[in-house]
């Protein structure tokens, strides 16, 4: 019925009843009501509805800001707009990997190895040391091909630059945060002073991650010849689980036309990377090709660890560092689920992308990473004997997910988006489906 006066009245007589009060009044007719001691929320909203005075009750649920935020300095500045981008420098909102939110479901890969295949790593950085492999034999941090000693020492800069992306130390109160706040990076060197080496060496390094225990291999670098070796030898790792993180080049190229390898291999256990901008734009020299590219992840003006000092650190731009922040992204997805088959991993990150315009026809997911989506998977129960069916979402307090519905498994209805509660979860109701076929249900990331 219509609001008036004498309804307003019959429903003031019913807060006197049960003895509760009226703390505030809102415009709209809303009204935020406190209970007396000892009442249960879920009592006085059931009473509420059933009175017929309203046209609904809800608890005044208590929210909190849906972000995990590090408190390294260059973080905090805004510099590494890639993880958080609020619109600084000319950004666009929103055209980052939504880290904080996918902090707030897991932001150490504390049992995950990332094998660096590249220049080596400034091992005795501020913001690396801590998070260097450790070799259990000589307490070595990886291999050097080009010496061939476990001295993996960079006199280039490139490959410290990528390990500050995959897992500079997080919420250190120092310079930068990697995608992963914890993980153990592993220095494989064959790239030279020069940024140059040979398929021989980094099949070496390959070998040498796969027998120490590496998770995830980055290799941020590349040829437009094919080379049967490294492909037989990734291909190899992913008997071992490894995944494969590879940077598509920088030739502002059709990858599809004139391949660069090894990002060009068809293999279900590798990733190829192309690099995107501030903007949510496709980086001016970065390759692409709908056919060879997999998905685009921030690459330009990145700021991490730099060779010429513990403390120093730099801005850089490549396909090679997005490379590497989708290596830190997998390296997550591997903590998370140490089990999972490479390929189902690899779809995970490939179906989460967030849909851009810019990177329509570019790569093959038509998106840029999106790590919370990645990461972010609720739960979903179903009630077994109440009728209307009730369904629990649980996920992350204050984060939003999408329940949707389906009698066939390929077309998927939206039923509700929801923001949990401070316990992680929401309940829906579901009146409609007592008078529909079966269906399913699932729960997934909101946007």
């Amino acid at each position: 019925m219509p609001w008036n006066d004498s309804r307003l009245a019959e429903l003031e007589r019913f807060h006197t009843r049960q003895q509760r009060q009226v703390l505030r009044a809102f415009a709209s007719h809303l009204q935020l009501v406190g209970l007396p001691h000892g009442e249960q929320v879920e009592n006085a909203v059931a009473r509420y509805k059933a009175s017929g005075l309203v046209r609904f009750a809800e608890p005044d649920f208590l929210v909190t800001t849906a972000s995990t935020l590090p408190n390294d300095p260059r973080f905090q500045d805004g510099t590494q707009w890639w993880l958080n981008n609020y619109g600084q420098n000319g950004g666009l909102p929103g055209a980052d990997v939504d880290a904080p939110e996918a902090w707030d479901v897991l932001r150490a890969a504390s049992n995950v190895v990332v094998a660096i295949l590249d220049t080596g790593v400034r091992y005795t950085h501020e913001d690396l040391a801590d998070n260097l492999w450790t070799n259990p034999v000589d307490q070595t941090h990886g291999f050097n091909a080009l010496s061939a000693n476990h001295d993996p020492w960079d006199d280039n800069g490139h490959g410290t630059h990528l390990a500050g992306i995959i897992g500079a130390v997080g919420d250190n109160a120092t310079g930068v945060v990697g995608v992963a706040w914890r993980v153990r990076i592993m220095a494989c060197k064959f790239l030279n002073s020069a940024g140059e080496g040979f398929n021989s060496d980094a099949v070496a390094c390959i070998e040498f991650a796969r027998a120490n225990g590496a998770h995830v291999i980055n290799m941020s670098w590349g040829s437009p010849e094919f080379s049967a070796a490294v492909s037989n030898a990734i291909w190899s790792a992913r008997e071992d689980g490894i995944l494969v993180a590879a940077a598509v080049g920088n030739n502002a190229g059709n990858i599809d036309l004139t391949p660069y390898y090894p990002a060009s291999l068809d293999l279900d256990n590798l990733v190829t990377v192309g690099a995107s901008t501030r903007e949510d734009s496709v980086w001016s020299l970065s390759n692409h090709g709908v056919g060879s590219v997999d998905l685009f992840a921030p690459g330009a003006a990145i700021y991490s660890t730099a060779f010429g000092g513990d403390n120093a650190y730099a801005s850089r731009s490549g396909s090679s560092m997005a490379s590497a922040c989708v290596a830190g992204a997998l390296a997550l997805l591997r903590q998370r689920e140490p089990t999972a088959p490479c390929r189902d991993l690899v779809a995970r990150l490939l179906a989460t992308v967030d849909a851009v315009p810019a990177f329509a026809g570019k790569c093959a997911s038509g998106g840029r990473i999106n790590l919370r989506k990645a990461l972010d998977r609720p739960s979903l129960t179903a009630s077994s004997d109440a009728r209307p069916l009730r369904l629990r979402v649980q996920g992350v307090p204050g984060h939003q997910y999408v329940l949707t519905a389906s009698t066939n498994f390929a077309d998927w209805t939206p039923l509700q988006t929801n923001t949990t509660a401070l316990d992680g979860q929401w309940i829906f109701v579901d009146s409609g489906a007592t008078n529909m076929p079966q269906r399913f249900y699932q729960a997934r990331p909101g946007p």
